[in-house]
């Protein structure tokens, strides 16, 4: 049986879910040094990688990803963060999570199907060339 969070700590939580969501990395940063754990992740599969990458903040998914975050997680829909910067056409959110060896071919769909089906020609150039 899993155990129930207070309300304090799901307070905490959702406070830490929009952080990621509005792109603060220095309040991120300061809960990541003090051992908030860079993956956390919410009821719908979704990582604070996933939430910047999907609100276009390639500085805190930079940021997000030298404090450990995992590229290869996938939220419930099958989505992962660099499918997600693809679809928002963040080329240095791509560009970071591609040099932390984020895979173009994970998730379903993947950041290669996400560029094919909106026509995303300048997003499938640097899937290709990485």
């Amino acid at each position: 049986m899993a155990e129930q969070l207070d309300d304090e700590t799901l307070a905490f939580a959702h406070r830490t879910f929009d952080l990621a969501r509005a792109g603060d990395t220095d309040e991120l940063t300061s809960l990541l040094d003090v051992g908030l754990p860079p993956n956390l992740t919410n009821d719908k599969g979704e990582t604070l990688l996933i939430l910047a990458a999907y609100h276009g903040h390639p500085d805190t998914v930079r940021m997000l990803l030298e404090h450990g975050a995992d590229t290869a997680r996938v939220n419930d829909r099958g989505q992962t963060a660099l499918g997600a910067a693809v679809f928002r056409r963040s080329s240095d959110a791509v560009r970071a999570l591609l040099a932390h060896g984020a895979d173009p071919a994970l998730g379903s769909p993947s950041a290669m199907d996400v560029a094919t089906f909106f026509e995303l020609a300048d997003m499938l150039a640097l899937l290709r060339d990485g």
